[in-house]
């Protein structure tokens, strides 16, 4: 699980990054669709008497974490459906301009939001669907890179990681409204990239949205958006293809799914893309900074990466 969570790239670039190497290959592959079981791998599959977490499941999980949102902000749960149902409009709308992306095909906020409900408030359309899948990256040092011609390469501005020992969930001093370990990886990455502004300095953002709701409460915890209120910054379009910072412009989990040790390295290659100028119809306007974020387990206990990349050595 954890090869999904990291950035991607992160072991190769801290490879070249302190001389161990002139060039690294990540590479993340998952084979999801060969289990025979329709949702991420766990422990208790085809084990009936395994009481590990019994009645956990990831839709159910996610569903905590928008009642805790809604009832730390007072957020009315048919407006927090509406938003939700926003993002995988969004989403699906770019990942109707992406020739790679398994689905390709725009939905209704109509059809978002009277979908089928998978565990309250969380809808068939707020999930993103489990597949196979598989990213490669190379990566090296800035000044191999002009060697071979790269004029203006997309560098690594930061890297950082937080893990959770799950502490949340033992004290009250959590509201189940966000994610602990986005907040620290964050604020550590802009630490080291240098960015005072994030809300005006990043371009474009590449988010883990295995739920709708997980994106949403994610763009707080960035601080993309004031506490409480990424819900109405969504309906408003902040996050969407045209808005302040796009997100998912490549479609996101909701239309590539989720093979876990991928979905990061996916995240990446949107971003050399688009920083490189090379996004085709999905192409945003002089992006300068991107930043791409990862989760792995459930709001209340997680491991997170937050990755700045950018074009240019400055």
């Amino acid at each position: 699980m954890l090869a999904g969570v990291l950035a991607g790239a992160q072991p190769g670039q801290h490879a070249v990054a302190c001389g161990a190497a002139d060039f690294a290959l990540a590479m993340g592959v998952e084979k999801l669709k060969d289990t025979g079981y329709g949702g991420l791998p766990a422990r208790t599959r085809g084990i009936t008497n395994d009481m590990f977490a019994p009645n956990v499941s990831a839709p159910g999980a996610f569903a905590q974490l928008a009642a805790g949102y809604c009832g730390t902000h007072g957020v009315g749960k048919d407006d927090l459906k509406r938003a939700m149902a926003h993002v995988s409009v969004k989403s699906h709308a770019n990942g109707a301009n992406n020739p790679k992306a398994h689905l390709q095909r725009a939905i209704t906020q109509e059809q978002a939001v009277t979908a089928p409900l998978i565990a309250e408030p969380i809808g068939l359309f707020d999930c993103c669907g489990v597949s196979d899948g598989a990213a490669c990256a190379i990566v090296t040092t800035p000044a191999i890179a002009k060697s071979m011609g790269a004029n203006e390469p997309v560098t690594v501005k930061a890297l950082q990681l937080s893990v959770s020992n799950g502490e949340e969930a033992a004290f009250n001093d959590w509201n189940g409204a966000h994610f602990k370990t986005t907040r620290i990886a964050a604020q550590r990455a802009y630490e080291e990239a240098g960015i005072k502004d994030p809300r005006r300095e990043i371009s474009a953002t590449e988010v883990h949205d295995c739920f709708s709701i997980t994106e949403l409460v994610t763009m707080e915890d960035l601080g993309l958006a004031d506490e409480g209120k990424a819900w109405k910054a969504v309906l408003d379009g902040n996050f969407d293809a045209a808005g302040e910072i796009p997100c998912q412009i490549d479609g996101g989990l909701k239309c590539f799914g989720h093979p876990i040790g991928a979905s990061g390295l996916r995240m990446l290659y949107e971003l050399y893309l688009q920083l490189q100028g090379r996004a085709g119809e999905r192409q945003l306007d002089d992006p300068r900074l991107g930043l791409t974020h990862n989760l792995g387990g459930h709001p209340a206990q997680n491991v997170c990466s937050v990755s700045i990349v950018g074009r240019g050595l400055g």
